[in-house]
């Protein structure tokens, strides 16, 4: 049975857990940038998500069923979560980028279907991997190496998870400290990062230490322009939550245990989404094979 979001936030381990994700996250960042920024902030995210479903829920039999611009346009408005410009803009961005494109049809072309590349594809189940690798260190599961025997099941798995995320008040409606990032040009990263540097021995402190010092260096890993980065620091630490044990921008930053607390229950509810996505495709039955047959005879 699915972990519940409330189980998962008030789990011993999920702050190790969810630690190792953001590294795993990071790693994605490092790796692919151009194509991680996809999903680096709020809206982006969930355009991509919605993109991805609409191809993965295809009929390949039926071209009216592609991925379109109009069907992508229809989606995201439809679903509030841009508008029809952004939406148009966004496709255009990923085209352009190689992270989408147009299929050869000798179809009607003014329908123009595309297709996520065999990149993004591949850089989509690292996201999914990680988030599976959670749930396992949560429970003892088996769902990583489940998935890993059968990963053409990401065509059913990605759409189930995309309904998720647009149904989810946690998700979508963050509190206020998570609210500032995640419309900052790769702000789910800088909050991955910054807590990717916390010990999670500190978690229960008011002002948890981070790995993070300088502002500008911060900036220029993320490849943000600091100006902008600063700004959106200088209101979170407005807020009270975040600040610097001594000059600020040249001194450790801390990070308050409120919005540390926002943090983990954002990523408890879309764990949560995902193990209920996995648990729709792979039937208990198949995961319980799965983890006799890992065992040693």
């Amino acid at each position: 049975m699915a972990l519940k979001a409330e189980d998962i936030a008030g789990h011993p381990a999920l702050h190790r857990a969810v630690q190792a994700q953001s590294r795993a996250l990071i790693e994605i960042f490092e790796t692919s940038p151009r194509l991680a920024a996809v999903f680096a902030t709020q809206q982006r995210w969930l355009m991509g998500h919605v993109g991805l479903a609409l191809h993965f829920r295809r009929d390949p039999r039926d071209r009216h069923t592609a991925l379109t611009t109009a069907r992508f346009i229809e989606a995201i408005r439809r679903d509030s979560v841009a508008s029809r410009n952004t939406a148009e803009a966004f496709l255009k961005e990923m085209l352009h980028y190689n992270i989408a494109e147009y299929l050869s049809t000798s179809e009607d072309g003014r329908a123009h279907p595309m297709q996520p590349t065999a990149a993004t594809v591949r850089t989509f189940t690292g996201w999914v991997l990680a988030h599976l690798q959670t749930l396992d260190s949560l429970d003892g599961g088996s769902r990583l190496s489940t998935f890993l025997e059968h990963p053409e099941r990401l065509a059913k798995l990605q759409p189930l998870v995309a309904d998720g995320l647009l149904a989810s008040v946690p998700v979508r409606e963050p509190k206020q400290t998570f609210s500032l990032f995640i419309w900052l040009n790769n702000g789910g990263i800088v909050m991955d990062w910054l807590m990717s540097g916390i010990d999670p021995e500190n978690a229960g402190l008011d002002r948890i230490p981070t790995s993070v010092v300088s502002i500008a260096e911060f900036a220029r890993w993320l490849k943000l322009s600091r100006t902008h980065l600063a700004r959106k620091l200088r209101d979170a630490e407005e807020l009270g939550s975040i600040g610097w044990a001594g000059q600020r921008g040249h001194s450790q930053m801390w990070v308050s245990k409120g919005f540390y607390q926002e943090y983990m229950a954002v990523q408890a509810a879309k764990l949560a989404i995902v193990d209920a996505a996995f648990d729709a495709c792979f039937p208990a039955s198949e995961s319980a094979e799965q983890t006799l047959s890992a065992q040693p005879l």
